[in-house]
């Protein structure tokens, strides 16, 4: 799952220092640098998290935290270069999940996400195979494509966990058989064809001209990579 964070913050400095540290960490996000655009954005895209200013042009962070309060329990990290305690006590009373004083080190905000994002969405440190818009995740034996999840068997989960470990790679039907079900396997080798046929329904645009999982004539199959 890739998150979605809406960072709500007016000082340009601060905003693109944040941004930059959002883009390493591989989070989706947007920039609203005020309070209306903030509450637009909110109404327009699907956020994990929403960073919040509190001292902003036009309505306050504490005016968009109650509007964001009335329809989502969305986590809200509070930003501010105010230290009162009364201020803090304010945000947590209004439904604030968080408290970020400025000056503040952006690498222990990035924490901070992480630790809420796992913590709100149950996230595991589970290993996540990525090619293009699609993620496997390995504990849960989940797939996503474009952050939705697309319903899979676990055969077909068994034959995508080879297919990511050996993206590039020309497979033949013995070898993923043996690399997704072990040498005991009793089904028919032409099975994998239609493994392959109901894996492609459900990953690719155009399942009849496959771009992901391709057939190399005479050998097997490929998946990522471009070769033909």
């Amino acid at each position: 799952m890739k998150y979605n964070i809406l960072l709500v913050e007016d000082q340009k400095e601060i905003s693109d220092v944040v941004a930059k540290y959002l883009d390493k960490e591989g989070y989706e996000y947007h920039v609203a640098m005020d309070g209306f655009e903030a509450l637009k954005y909110f109404n327009q895209y699907k956020f994990h998290l929403v960073l919040l200013d509190i001292m902003m042009p036009g309505i306050t962070g504490f005016e968009v935290l109650k509007e964001i309060r009335k329809v989502s329990d969305i986590p809200v990290i509070l930003v501010t270069a105010k230290e009162q305690e009364i201020d803090r006590l304010k945000g947590f009373e209004i439904g604030a999940d968080d408290y970020v004083v400025k000056p503040f080190s952006p690498r222990e905000l990035m924490k901070r996400i992480k630790v809420f994002l796992k913590r709100i969405y149950h996230e595991s440190d589970e290993m996540v195979y990525q090619y293009k818009d699609l993620s496997l995740y390995t504990n849960s034996m989940k797939l996503y494509k474009s952050e939705k999840e697309v319903s899979i068997t676990a055969a077909e989960y068994s034959l995508l966990y080879t297919l990511f470990k050996n993206k590039g790679q020309v497979l033949t039907r013995e070898q993923l058989i043996s690399l997704s079900y072990g040498d005991d396997y009793e089904g028919y080798d032409r099975n994998i064809d239609s493994y392959i046929k109901r894996i492609r329904q459900k990953i690719e645009d155009n399942p009849k001209n496959p771009s992901i999982l391709k057939t190399k004539y005479g050998a097997g199959y490929i998946f990522g990579g471009e070769e033909a």
